[in-house]
């Protein structure tokens, strides 16, 4: 056997057993407490508002001081709310999931990272994108309500690098 086929087979192996450890590790994950579903919950209560155009909705799970950096530039929800529903107007669709919740609590504040799995749709067609985002909470009662969160877009990978 060449080595070329030797080392090609070892890296099938390695790709292998790294994806059975990958699935393995996600099948592992804990369950999320009740706290941390009402904050994955909060978030993706934020991500309903903006898809739906609710400020009413939106206030609820945010501090009256809440913002966000979002492409480079530091938004307000009133602030963003109106760029979202601007962007609605000119024919743009959003799309947004909170995926992979990392979740961390101690005592009433809190912050979560994800990934968010979405899309966006206009004229032109659909365009899947991802956005690595976060946020950081604070429990009032028993009310989590976000007081900042930052998004950043995953860049798309060039058409000569896939494979």
């Amino acid at each position: 056997m060449s080595l070329q086929l030797r080392i090609a087979l070892v890296m099938i192996g390695f790709a292998l057993v790294s994806s059975v450890d990958a699935s393995a590790a996600r099948a592992q994950q804990k369950a999320l407490t009740n706290d941390q579903k009402q904050i994955v919950d909060t978030v993706n209560t934020i991500l309903t508002a903006f898809r739906t155009d609710n400020a009413a909705k939106l206030k609820s799970v945010i501090s009256p001081d809440f913002y966000i950096f979002d492409g480079g530039t530091r938004f307000n929800g009133e602030a963003l709310m109106a760029l979202i529903k601007a962007q609605h107007v000119a024919g743009k669709d959003y799309e947004w999931n909170v995926t992979e919740p990392d979740v961390h609590i101690s005592y009433n504040t809190a912050w979560i990272a994800y990934v968010n799995d979405g899309s966006i749709t206009d004229a032109s067609g659909r365009r899947n994108q991802h956005w690595l985002e976060s946020a950081f909470l604070q429990k009032t009662g028993s009310i989590w309500k976000v007081l900042f969160m930052h998004s950043t877009p995953v860049p798309k990978q060039p058409q000569e690098n896939r494979k």
